[in-house]
């Protein structure tokens, strides 16, 4: 395995008051995944995707599958988080593996990894994200799933239980 590291070069997103997005390593080649969450936008993230791929993750109750709904949960999802680091890259083969560092939600400190799987082309035909820790797992998912009602399926993301007066 290869792994990539360097100094931290900042990614700003355009018209996004206070948001910040650093990347802490120089990437060997562009891949547009780290831009796509800079620009937050679903486009930005579709040209990255292959048209069948798999999005994974612990803010998901069931996998997303195809680019048009992947990049718009990735996209909506960018859009939540105030900062992002990615702190760590390394490739293996057809895998990318990144660890980042993020806030969401005033300041709530999330961290994970991705693993991105790519085609002949390029493209990325599985994404795995996992967040932590636990509460902000699931803040971050029901408010994906407010942000999102309506455009993906019921049932994929979490829905906090009302508090019945416990």
């Amino acid at each position: 395995m290869s792994g990539t590291a360097g100094a931290r070069n900042a990614i700003t997103a355009p018209g996004v008051e206070g948001g910040s997005w650093t990347r802490a390593f120089a990437a060997k080649e562009e891949d547009g995944f780290a831009e796509a969450f800079a620009a937050k936008e679903e486009d930005g993230f579709a040209e990255a995707f292959a048209a069948d791929v798999l999005l994974e993750a612990s803010v998901l109750r069931r996998p997303v599958r195809g680019r048009e709904k992947v990049a718009l949960v990735m996209a909506t999802a960018s859009k939540v988080y105030e900062s992002l680091v990615f702190t760590h890259e390394t490739r293996d083969g057809d895998r990318t593996y990144l660890e980042w560092e993020a806030t969401a939600f005033g300041g709530t400190e999330l961290l994970g990894s991705t693993i991105l799987v790519r085609d002949g082309a390029g493209r990325i035909t599985r994404a795995v994200i996992q967040h932590r820790p636990l509460t902000g797992l699931l803040t971050f998912s029901a408010e994906l799933g407010r942000l999102l009602k309506g455009r993906i399926e019921d049932g994929v993301f979490h829905q906090p239980v009302p508090d019945a007066g416990r």
